[in-house]
């Protein structure tokens, strides 16, 4: 593990190769788990007030489970996540003409109907972030069998999951801190040569 601008990332972050293939997984992440997206609480405001925006992209099952359990819940380990359709998919989530699960959000996005892209946590999968006691932020490589196909595409691509994951990283923490990711990679690189 490395420390920079005092958050703690897993080598793992800079080292392994990942690039999402959805013609493969077809949005797996989206209906799999134990629990919704992770949120965060400013996010949960986010999806009130933009609600109108992204309704239209979703199906009646979520928005009906929006209704009834409302914009966030709380998950067993007390984290707010978001909404499930029946235990599985996620209330903000829809198939394509192709069977491909996607974000209602990011769609709504993307057409210019919205201005809240999707979660963090759904941007930057599959790194996790956890916040220690101290305040500190980790960022860790989550590695979940349905994200096979990622994996051996990023390792065809040779793309690293950091580079993978620029936008949400800069998103979320500034283009600075995307750059000392850039400088950590090289010198873990030159490290093993």
């Amino acid at each position: 593990m490395i420390e920079i601008d005092g958050k703690i990332v897993s080598d793992d972050v800079l080292t392994e190769h990942f690039a999402c293939d959805l013609a493969a997984c077809r949005g797996i992440c989206c209906v799999e788990g134990d629990s919704g997206a992770p949120l965060d609480i400013d996010e949960v405001d986010e999806l009130e007030e933009q609600f109108e925006a992204y309704r239209p992209y979703m199906t009646e099952e979520g928005i009906k489970a929006v209704e009834e359990q409302g914009f966030m819940v709380v998950d067993v380990d007390g984290d707010y996540t978001t909404p499930l359709v029946n235990g599985a998919e996620c209330a903000y989530s829809f198939r394509n003409a192709e069977g491909v699960c996607l974000c209602a959000i990011e769609a709504a996005y993307r057409d210019g109907k919205c201005s809240f892209k999707k979660p963090i946590s759904c941007h930057l999968y599959p790194i996790r972030l956890v916040e220690f006691s101290n305040g500190t932020i980790g960022l860790n490589y989550h590695r979940w069998s349905v994200c096979k196909s990622a994996c051996e595409c990023g390792q065809r691509l040779q793309l690293p999951l950091y580079k993978a994951l620029r936008e949400p990283l800069e998103r979320r923490f500034g283009e600075e801190f995307y750059h000392a990711l850039e400088c950590a990679a090289d010198l873990l690189a030159s490290e093993k040569r």
